[in-house]
């Protein structure tokens, strides 16, 4: 029975270096389409455009193509790039790090892959490929589809295989005790310098039925967005029988602009162009009335510094509720476009609830979700938490990795001073 240990050994042996080959040879195709971004972003004169087949039409020497992946493990990466050059011969840097090297991409009218070389991956975390244009025959520098990744290093890599380009939804998730009749909602909201990118919604007072929270809908325009939903099942309003149909009883001044929705499910929604400021406390306060057997009223108010006043948004009536009040509470923070190489964060603070019985209770615990998982959308870099008495989620950037889990409870210290509201309009 002597031989059973060397058996033993030469099978151990055997094992590592499989798994050590496959590390090495096994492939990890990171396509532009989930993970390339285009820097700085294109405006309306440039041609340069990022589909479901790769980049196209890449014609500035100035920009710089970014592709992100997540390494967990440190070593070697080779990799190769998946492109095609229709006019003639095109030549663009690739680099990680302070490595560049420069390749030259044949003529070809199909897609081949082109070997660069191999890179030094010191650090665990995001990281980015960057690519620039060097020299292009015709108009555009090469198509690219991907690059092709191997090497000890991508043992466990992570990267994107949705189809969702946008940083993760994060949401908070408030804790009210179970029998609570909730009349009001009243939240906080800040966000801190530098996270105000284009396609945010800083989601403040979300209920089963509405929302409403501040957005960023252009470099020119952000908007403060109050919603109801229809309960009829459609993305398209036209399709809500008159029944269901939400109805608006008021808008709050002659500016506020409301009008149905749809492609999320479909109802009504007011919305104000204010040009809302970062670091700066901006309160919200969402009321529900019953209206009738079957009909709730929900109303959004706002107080704005810059105003020192609270200000009415819009009152709609909702059917088919069954008389509820609010139920569901939570806020967001959500990129509703396709930069998610953009990084958001908003602090949310101050949560109060009055109920039926007219006594306000503060809601001082939450739990975090996420849209993120390995099965639907592949991104890591979202989280949330509790500091300096508010509780704060972000998402996007391709920078912190790890920091919470979905599922993840914080609490805040209690503050004990109910809101006044009133002087409402």
């Amino acid at each position: 029975m002597k031989f059973i240990p060397l058996l033993f050994f030469i099978s151990t042996a055997l094992c590592a270096k499989t798994k050590s080959i496959t590390n090495i040879s096994r492939n990890n195709v990171v396509t532009l389409f989930n993970n390339g971004y285009v820097t700085p972003v294109a405006d309306v004169s440039d041609s340069v455009v990022i589909d479901e087949t790769g980049l196209h039409k890449w014609s500035s020497e100035k920009q710089v193509i970014k592709t992100y992946a997540l390494f967990t493990t440190k070593g070697k990466v080779n990799i190769s790039i998946n492109a095609r050059s229709p006019v003639g011969n095109s030549i663009i840097s690739v680099s990680i790090g302070n490595k560049k090297t420069e390749v030259s991409i044949p003529k070809s009218a199909d897609f081949k892959n082109i070997s660069i070389g191999m890179f030094d991956i010191n650090e665990t975390g995001y990281v980015h490929i960057d690519m620039q244009g060097v020299k292009k025959s015709g108009v555009y520098f090469p198509d690219v589809a991907s690059f092709v990744l191997s090497g000890d290093a991508t043992e466990g890599l992570k990267y994107n295989k949705s189809e969702y380009r946008g940083a993760a939804s994060t949401h908070l998730r408030y804790k009210i005790q179970e029998g609570d009749e909730v009349e009001w909602f009243y939240n906080e909201i800040k966000v801190p310098a530098g996270y105000d990118n284009l396609n945010a919604y800083y989601m403040v007072n979300g209920f089963n039925g509405g929302y409403f929270g501040i957005q960023v809908n252009s470099p020119t325009e952000r908007r403060i967005l109050f919603a109801v939903w229809s309960n009829y099942n459609t993305d398209n309003p036209t399709e809500i029988p008159s029944e269901y149909a939400v109805k608006l009883l008021k808008n709050g001044s002659n500016d506020i602009l409301s009008e149905p929705f749809g492609g999320e499910g479909s109802g009504g929604h007011s919305y104000l162009k204010f040009n809302w400021k970062t670091e700066t406390v901006y309160k919200f306060l969402v009321h529900a009335e019953v209206s009738g057997a079957d009909k709730t009223i929900y109303t959004g108010y706002y107080f704005a510094p810059e105003n020192n006043e609270w200000r009415m948004i819009a009152s709609w009536e909702k059917p088919k509720t069954g008389g509820k009040l609010l139920s569901g509470l939570y806020s967001f923070v959500e990129n509703f476009s396709d930069n998610g190489n953009d990084a958001f964060k908003a602090y949310y603070g101050n949560q109060w609830i009055k109920t039926k019985q007219q006594q306000w209770k503060e809601l001082t615990q939450c739990t975090l979700t996420t849209t993120a998982s390995e099965e639907k959308h592949q991104r890591y870099d979202w989280g949330g938490g509790s500091e300096d008495g508010w509780f704060y989620m972000f998402s996007g950037g391709f920078n912190q990795v790890g920091v919470s889990k979905s599922k993840d409870v914080f609490t805040r210290p209690a503050k004990g001073i109910a809101p006044e509201i009133d002087k409402l309009p």
